[in-house]
């Protein structure tokens, strides 16, 4: 999973990024900070998976993981190539969701480029950058589409009345994925419209609060996203103490969870994944993701392609039956493990065991 975080020079996206990933990226008072983008690729910690690895005794534990991609800060004209605009914009066609930063802090210290804070006025700027990209791709295309569907080429007819109501929904400001892409349309030959992708807005609020704007609030729920509140200061500074004392300055500051927890909390309802685990004595235990709505057989395509190709039944627990069962044979006994079929649909919280043939 990659998430392309997004936002207005100085919203506070490198300090975010550091925060949740404690890589060091270079975070200072002036815009364009952040030239190349940095990555890190980050652990998604479950307590799940560690009762699991503790209870079968696996020879070590691996979770999945999210990769994060601090890109450089969108000004207005960032189509036009302002900025870093083009730079900006191809950096984010590489990720599949989108983290967008809002400055919603009132410090004074912190210089904004537009000399004032303004949510709503930073988050139009952002959005109207990526409409007028994807109505230039979406032009472009056109262009060479409609020679096609003269010809009577089926899929062309169809791409050619997707490209114009995308278009149409462009210059009415409305975003892709409002405009779904047909089944027909060759989706590796079309444009891949950076508006189509999933978006998480964080609120960066001032410290000490933990309440999305709601300003923030209702444009998200207007526009199909989530929104997270975090105090990317206080996250800075937590992600700079152990473990145990950052545990006590959340309890005394009432932060109930981390700021990376929030944004995975977000991104996985965002993208409407799951989790599943694999696990077992002197092997290694595993946390895997997964769209909800998919079967067992393209869990074991998760792991490996060859499983899934030679898949012929699969061994199902929730993982707190596993936990209760004290193990699998017992749970096998209690009947809580069952043998599934291919077109098994995941459930959130599954262990699963793949047999396959070589």
């Amino acid at each position: 999973m990659k998430i392309g975080i997004v936002g207005m020079p100085n919203a506070g996206k490198s300090s975010l990024f550091n925060a949740l990933t404690k890589a060091g990226a270079e975070a200072a008072n002036y815009p364009f900070t952040t030239i190349e983008p940095n990555i890190a690729i980050v652990p998604v910690e479950d307590e799940r998976l560690d009762a699991l690895v503790e209870l079968l005794g696996a020879s070590e534990k691996v979770a999945d993981t999210i990769a994060f991609h601090d890109i450089a800060g969108l000004v207005a004209g960032a189509h036009k190539g302002e900025g870093l605009g083009n730079q900006f914009l191809s950096n984010i066609r590489e990720t599949d969701a989108i983290m967008h930063v809002v400055r919603c802090h009132g410090d004074d210290n912190v210089i904004h480029s537009e000399g004032s804070v303004d949510p709503a006025r930073d988050i139009e700027t952002i959005e109207t950058e990526l409409i007028y990209s994807d109505l230039e791709q979406a032009e472009k295309r056109l262009e060479r589409v409609i020679r096609a569907a003269r010809g009577g080429d089926k899929a062309a007819v169809a791409e050619k009345a997707w490209l114009e109501e995308l278009i149409a929904g462009y210059n009415a400001g409305k975003p892709a994925r409002f405009t779904p892409m047909p089944d027909e349309v060759d989706k590796g030959q079309t444009v891949q419209p950076l508006t189509a992708k999933p978006v998480l807005f964080v609120a960066n609020v001032d410290e000490g609060d933990d309440t999305v704007p709601a300003v923030v609030a209702e444009h998200a729920a207007a526009n199909q996203a989530e929104a997270v509140a975090i105090s990317s200061r206080i996250e800075a500074e937590l992600s700079e103490l152990d473990e145990e004392e950052a545990a006590i300055m959340r309890e005394e500051l009432g932060v109930a969870e981390s700021g990376l927890q929030r944004v995975v909390k977000g991104a996985f309802s965002l993208l409407d994944l799951m989790t599943f685990f694999t696990v077992g004595s002197g092997v290694r235990g595993q946390s895997w993701h997964l769209r909800n709505g998919l079967t067992v057989w393209h869990a074991a395509g998760e792991i490996h392609g060859d499983i899934q190709k030679g898949f012929v039944r699969a061994e199902v627990v929730s993982w707190d039956q596993l936990i209760e069962a004290g193990g699998y044979s017992q749970a096998r006994d209690k009947g809580t493990l069952r043998i599934e079929g291919r077109d098994y649909v995941m459930q959130d919280g599954d262990v699963i065991t793949v047999k396959h043939t070589n």
